[in-house]
């Protein structure tokens, strides 16, 4: 899949890319969606929320947004790259 801009350029293949790399800042339940998880991924020094579902034939990835809250709670300024 590419990425598109309403998500700011930042596709499947990133998070991907990112959670290979280790750049996991957290895993958290949706609290909208019980069924659901969700990534908080670091992509391009910005944190990204990756909805998610799990059952017996793996992960599906279901969107993906930059998160201004994540960002402030989980990377510092020091840690923003430009």
């Amino acid at each position: 899949m590419r990425a598109d801009s309403a998500r700011g350029n930042i596709g499947f293949e990133d998070c991907l890319i990112a959670i290979e790399e280790g750049r996991i800042l957290d895993i958290l339940r949706n609290p909208t969606r019980p069924h659901q998880r969700m990534f908080v991924l670091e992509i391009n020094g910005y944190a990204h929320v990756v909805p998610f579902v799990e059952d017996e034939n793996g992960i599906f990835l279901k969107t993906v947004y930059p998160s201004r809250k994540h960002t402030a709670l989980y990377l510092s300024a020091g840690d923003m790259k430009a």
